[in-house]
Formats: C-alpha cells, structure tokens, sequence
C-alpha cells in the first residue's frame, strides 16, 4: 500500500507540475552561487547551488520568475512552463548602486539612523513572521582536509572511503525535505518526508529545522556564547554601522547596504553586511560572519550567515527564502570544513494552529522517509547538486554494495583484528561486524593504580557486547578485575546488561561480585591524581572498603521527561587497612594517614590492627529515583527517540532509599533526598548554573560510615571538571559527612568573556571568568562556605583545556584559601 501512495504521488506530481531548470552566471560566465529564485507573487522558491545550478517545480502555465543575488540586480523573467522540463539560463548583472558621497560625522552618520529605525521597528517586524508553515529543505556536508595516515600512532584509514590519497574528502553530506509549523517563541512541529544520507541505505539526516533557526530579529543568536543580532535592542553597543549604498528593486523598494563591524575583536558580534528595506525597515538579506572564538568554539575558524528574503505583495512582507551557512574549523593541521544549505517555500502566514499543533515532539520521520528512489529526489530536490556531491554519492553508493558483502566485511575485520604489541598494555577490541558483536579488552597500563590499601593494583576488563543498529539495543556481558600488590587480594565483578528499546531506553542491569570502593559512591577522587599525590607527596586521600553484592538495577524514560531508577541489592561489607608504607619519597617526615576517614591519624604503625570504620555486616538495599525534566521537547526518529532538555526549566531528581535486615540491626536507615539543577543563559553575559541538594535521614543513629552522606570535597589543589556545581574545592574529604538532614548549595557564573572581552590586551587571551558560592550545612556542624573567582578556557591557540580559580573558604570563624588548577581532561582518562 505505501508503494502504491508513492507511485500516485509521482504521477500526480507529474501531471500537475512542472520543472524549470538552469544555470544562474555573471556576463563573464563565473557562476552566481546561491541566488534566489521566487515565483513572483507567492512564496514557492528555491536556490542556485555553488556552481549556480538551479531546479525549481511550478505548476504548469505562464509564470514569472524571480533571480535575486546579493550585489546583483534582481531580473524578472516571464516563462511558459507549459512543456518539461524547461531550461532557463540566467545572467545577473551586478548592482548599480546609486549612494551619494556622504560626509559622515558624530552628528551625522545615515548607517547608524537607519540601523536605529530598524532597530526601533525590530519586534513589529518580527511579528509579520510570528507564526508560519512552510515546506523545508536542508542539505548538509562536512569535509576533511589534509588528513594524515596517522594520527597518534593509530591508522586513519580512508574512514569508509570518505578520503581520497591526498587525505581529502567528504565525510558526511545528507539531505532533508520536510513541513514545518512554526510560533514564536520557539514552537516547532517539523514531519520529515524525505530524508538521504550518502554511502547509507536507510539514512537518517540529522539536519532539521530548528538547528537551522537563526532569526536576526531576536536579540540574540543562539551558541555556546549568543551573539549579539545587528538590530539587537543594545546592538550600538557592541557595533559600529556605515552606509555603504542604496539601490531599488524591480518593484521600487529602496535597499540600503549597511556594513556592519564589531567594535570589539574578541566581543561576540559579527562583521559583514545587512541590507534593509528603506520605510518598512525589514531585512532583505543578510551576510555576516563571526570566529569561532567569539562564540565560544575554538576548533572554529569562522562561521558565515547568508540569508536572503523574498517579498510577497500581498502580505506586504518579506520572508527568508534561503539560508547558507559555512564553517571552517581545524586542529593539529586537520582542516574540517562544511555548509548546511536551506531552502524555505510555500509559505503560509499567520495560520489558525489548533491547540495541540505544539506538543513536546518537535520533529518526526514519516514512515519510509529514509528509503525514497532516486527519482523522488530528482523531482523534489530543490537546489541541485553539485559535481562533488553527485560523485559522492555514487561513489559510496556502489562501495556498499561491495563493502555490504560478507567477504569484504569479514576481511575489513580481520585488518582491524590484528593483535599489535601495544595490546596487551593499552587494550583490544576484536570485531565481528557480520553478527553485530565485539569483545572488548581494558589494558592494563590504561586502569594502572595506587594506593595505601593495595599499593599497585591492576584493573583490567573484559566485556563482550551484541548490538542490534537498527533498533540500537544491545546486550553486554563482561567483567571488571582488580588485583592489588601489597594486600595480595583478587576481586573481579561480573555485568549483564540489556538495553531493550531506544524509544523509552529501558535497560537493565545485573552487576555482582567483589570490589573495592571508595566510601563516597560519586568517587571525588580522581585515580590518577591520587596516584601522584601518594606516591610523591605521600597524602594518600582515597579510602576503600571491601563490598561483595549482588545488584540488580533498573532505569527508564516511562513518559516524556520523566525518567525512573530503581535498584534492589544484597551487599556484604568489610573495612580495609593500609598494607603498604612504599613512597617515592622514602625519608618524607610523614606517614600516611589511616585508611579510617574517621581517624585519619590512628597509629600508622599496626598496619593489621587498625581501628575499623565500621564493623562487618551484611544487608539489603532497595532505592527508587525519578528525574524529571520540565519541559523537555523530543524527536522521533524510526530508530529511537533523541531528547531535548529545555533550558527554560529546571531538572530535579528525586530519590528514596532504604538499607534493612542488617546482620547488625543500628546499621539500617532510611534516606530521602532531592536535587535540583537549573543552567541559565543571560543574553551574551554567560551562563548561570545552580545546583542544591537537600535530604535526611531517619532512623540512622548508628549506620555504618559507608552509608553516610558523603559531600564531594578536595584536598588535592587540582579540580577534574569543567564545572564547580557538585565540590567543595577545599573541604576535606569526609569532615562533614553526616547522618542526619543536609543542605548543600552551587552557584557558579561563566561570564564567557563577557567582561574580560572589553579589557585591552587581556582580551587577547580569550579567558573566561568565572565567579561562584558554594556553601554547605549540617546539624553537626557550623555551615561551611566558600567564595570562588577564577578563568576558564585557559590555555594555547585551540587547546584550551585548563582553569584556575582562586578559593577563599569559611568556618567557624577560619579562614582558608589558596588556588585550584582545573584540568578539564581528567574525567576523561579515569
């Protein structure tokens, strides 16, 4: 039946439609790339592509065709598209501009009054476009550039035949027809029709409408730091605006060129041109561009904007017909550049959406949308490819067929299988790509350890893993090893895990065995660091127990943002000693401190007759969490379904959790807590994150220390996130873990340049700085608080992976401070 809808849909394309095709040139024959094409009168338009190719479907009939180019003079070209397909060959003259010499002055500059009335007439303009359908396309490609046979040691290959000999190709391109229902403020309904991704049967573009939303009527442009918009409500502060010249529209609308060019290098403002309608103040088209380290991407060079707008008569408005936008960006001599291409048509203004056009579901594939004939394409495609593209395609097209093969998979496997000598140390993966099934090795350099309990201890780990792509479920099945030297004790914890859908993302999970584990569960302290700071400084932070257990756990997105956990557990603990005094500092005045984090200086010399922290005892543990995401937006696509947090909300995460039957009956508790996180963007002046924790305990008098609530503090002078919302930079590891109610509380602002922009000179350093509160309270003890001040995005050209933050700690009347060096990498290598 669904073939049968698609021929009708052909045919019926066929009968009422037409094609007028051609090539877009100035009088010298260079191509005019991305030129506008418009029936005049409605809002059906396409774009020329880069070699200035353009197809555009009309009904058949007499018409009248719109060509309209940046710097060019629009033409009106009258044509019968009675017959098809029809070629139109096109010659755009460049723009007689007709501006005056003007003498500009303080008092007198016509830039700046233009970009005033524009401003002043910036959210009534807005309004014409406040609500629409429209059809869309996207077409999106990345390319590499110089791309090395190695890099770090490892064989890039071809990477799926993307690459030629020279180390150039395409990486990606994919394309996308859809209808999107848009409100402002940002309401989205968009329903794939057609989606191709080049080298893949049933691909799935990741191209979309709202990615693709950037309105210069806003005040700002949404990236990792917002851009200020030309006609931005505080734009004259971060612009300087010059008229560079005038010219008319075939129906007489007077268009100023204004030049536009930030006042500060490092500020997130644009540079380029904006061309506004004279009286209406509307924008005709826009071209503009930004580095990447003005919006807070360094591995981007530049990002272009160019935007065109065609004007409907009757609506007496202008709406964007096409949008191109470029990037370039590279790292360690790899060049990485790309374009995603859209095209806006058949416009419908100001439409009657009923009330549950708008739900959480912002987008959705219909069903066959990624497997459509190539003869949909080359009816539908609104801006041709190009020669590049067309050989991508067919290229990777027929290569998978050949690498579909079982021969050339099972060979492209045993190429990758290959057992090298650096295996055993780093690690292995052995592929079988047929059967969708990978057994994975953790080396043991990569898991290589110290600490006081077990001096050297080996980590290493195996799992075997089944995975279905289609569905993107899996099954995993491995084991986590430990053996320390000096306490001359194995353990090993055995997993089975099963991921059953990709929509509501249930998984779950057996783990059992033996392990060793730190006291607080988030683990605040970092492996490697705690490495380094025992075995050079001999401040042996890490403290274990011993855990034998059997935990089974579930987790699932039941509704739209409301996510639940749930773990049921039989555990069996055992304090653990110091077996090793070894140190690269073999005289240091010092002894370690005792592995009891509630008597650090217990006698460090009876190593087998410690104090224990608590006493052994077996349990059962059950928990039940919730997360809940307010407002959160989602797509749905035909393998799964991709979330959407939305920032205007806060997440908070709720959890109950019980310990009972205890061979010692004062360990059982009850413990409810919640959490709260919140992130807010303030314009251009960063962003604010707030984190706040609360809970208590009940019947918990006497619980054994490992079920206390433990707070993330850190004694080392080296922070390991990119993020102060869940530490205590200076509060020792386990001086306030409590039993009873808690109350902890993150406040952090990442101004992201916002005032260290404006500095001169140190603007040049393209610092962030950061500034927060944190503070923390227990009925045990007077609240512990601590002031922060610091820089991120510390470090050389694009490798920016440091902070460092200067700390200033209360309590009880003492004073502390001192400075914290954030390696951002660090969670990354445990």
């Amino acid at each position: 039946m669904k073939h049968v809808l698609l021929l009708l849909l052909l045919l019926t394309g066929t009968i009422s439609f037409a094609q007028v095709k051609g090539r877009i040139t100035r009088k010298n024959g260079e191509p005019v790339s991305f030129a506008g094409i418009t029936v005049k009168g409605t809002y059906n338009s396409t774009s020329s592509n880069e070699d200035g190719s353009y197809s555009l479907n009309v009904s058949k009939g007499h018409h009248t065709l719109l060509f309209q180019s940046l710097g060019y003079k629009t033409r009106e070209i009258e044509t019968d598209a009675s017959s098809q397909p029809v070629t139109l060959n096109v010659i755009l003259e460049e723009e007689q501009f007709i501006l005056k010499e003007v003498v500009i002055t303080n008092e007198n500059n016509p830039g700046e009054q233009i970009m005033r009335f524009a401003i002043a007439h910036r959210k009534d303009n807005s309004e014409r476009t406040k609500a629409f359908e429209a059809d869309f396309y996207s077409r999106g490609i990345f390319r590499l550039q110089n791309v090395p046979e190695k890099i770090l040691g490892q064989k890039v290959g071809d990477m799926g035949a993307s690459l030629d000999k020279s180390g150039n190709g395409i990486l990606y391109l994919s394309e996308t027809v859809s209808h999107i229902k848009y409100e402002k403020p940002g309401k989205m309904y968009e329903r794939v029709i057609a989606s191709k991704v080049s080298g893949e049967d049933n691909g799935m573009s990741y191209n979309n409408a709202q990615a693709a939303e950037f309105d210069f009527y806003d005040n700002y442009l949404p990236f990792n730091v917002n851009a200020v918009s030309p006609i931005a409500e505080n734009a004259f502060n971060y612009y300087k605006y010059q008229l560079e010249s005038t010219f008319y529209t075939n129906d007489r609308h007077l268009i100023n060129k204004i030049k536009v060019t930030s006042k500060r290098e490092k500020e997130p403002a644009f540079n380029g041109y904006i061309y506004i309608v004279d009286d209406s103040w509307q924008l005709y088209g826009v071209d503009l561009s930004i580095k990447g380290s003005q919006i807070g991407k360094d591995l981007l060079n530049t990002l272009n904007i160019k935007q065109n707008f065609g004007y409907n008569s009757k609506e007496k408005t202008w709406t964007k017909n096409t949008q191109i936008l470029d990037f370039d960006a590279g790292l360690f001599g790899v060049g990485f550049n790309g374009r995603f291409s859209s095209v806006y048509s058949n416009y419908v203004l100001n439409p009657d959406f009923g009330p549950k056009t708008f739900t959480a579901e912002i987008q959705r594939f219909e069903d066959g949308a990624n497997n459509l004939p190539d003869s949909y394409w080359n009816k539908n495609r609104p801006i041709p490819l190009t020669s590049e593209e067309i050989t991508d395609y067919r290229r990777k097209d027929s290569l998978q067929e050949v690498t579909g093969r079982k021969s050339h998979i099972n060979a492209l496997d045993r190429q990758r299988n290959r057992f090298k000598w650096l295996s055993t140390p780093i690690g292995y993966v052995y592929y079988n790509t047929e059967k969708n099934w990978q057994i994975s090795y953790t080396g043991i350099v990569r898991r290589l350890g110290f600490n006081t309990v077990q001096a050297y201890n080996l980590a290493p780990g195996f799992y075997f893993t089944k995975h279905n792509p289609d569905k993107q479920t899996y099954t995993t099945i491995g084991t986590d090893m430990n053996y320390g030297f000096a306490e001359q004790r194995f353990r090993a914890t055995g997993t089975i895990s099963r991921k059953f859908n990709n929509f509501s993302k249930r998984i779950i999970t057996l783990k059992g065995g033996s392990s060793i584990e730190q006291f607080n569960p988030e683990n605040p302290i970092n492996r490697i660091v705690n490495s380094i700071s025992t075995l050079f400084f001999k401040d042996n932070y890490m403290k274990l127990y011993d855990n034998n257990f059997l935990r089974l756990s579930y987790e699932e997105e039941v509704i739209n943002g409301l996510y639940l956990y749930g773990t049921a557990e039989y555990t069996r603990k055992k304090s653990l000693f110091n077996n090793t005094k070894f140190s690269t500092l073999k005289d240091a005045y010092k002894p370690y401190t005792s592995n009891n984090p509630l008597l650090l200086y217990d006698d460090d010399s009876r190593y087998d007759n410690e104090t224990p922290s608590f006493e052994k005892h077996h349990m059962y543990k059950v928990s039940l969490a919730t997360r809940i995401s307010f407002g959160q937006k989602y797509r749905t696509r035909p393998n799964g379904r991709e979330t959407i947090a939305n920032d205007k909300y806060p997440r908070i995460f709720l959890k109950y959790e019980k310990g009972f039957a205890s061979s010692i009956d004062d360990y059982n508790f009850d413990h409810l807590s919640a959490k709260v996180n919140y992130d807010l963007t303030v314009g251009n002046k960063g962003e604010l994150g707030v984190s706040f924790r609360t809970g208590k305990f009940f019947n918990s008098e006497n619980i054994a220390f490992t079920d206390y609530r433990h707070f993330n503090g850190n004694e080392t002078h080296v922070g390991k996130s990119e993020r102060y919302l869940n530490v205590f930079n200076f509060l020792p590891y386990y001086s306030h873990s409590t039993n009873d109610q808690y109350f902890e509380g993150h406040l952090e602002h990442n101004f992201k340049g916002f005032l260290t922009n404006s500095i001169p000179l140190f603007n040049k350093l393209n610092y962030h700085l950061v500034a927060g509160y944190h503070i923390l309270a227990t009925p045990e003890r007077n609240p512990y608080s601590e002031f922060t001040i610091g820089l991120d995005n510390v470090g050389w050209g694009k490798a920016r992976f440091f902070r460092i933050d200067y700390i200033r700690s209360y309590e009880s009347g003492f004073v502390n401070d001192g400075v914290i060096f954030g390696l951002t990498f660090l969670d990354i290598l445990e």
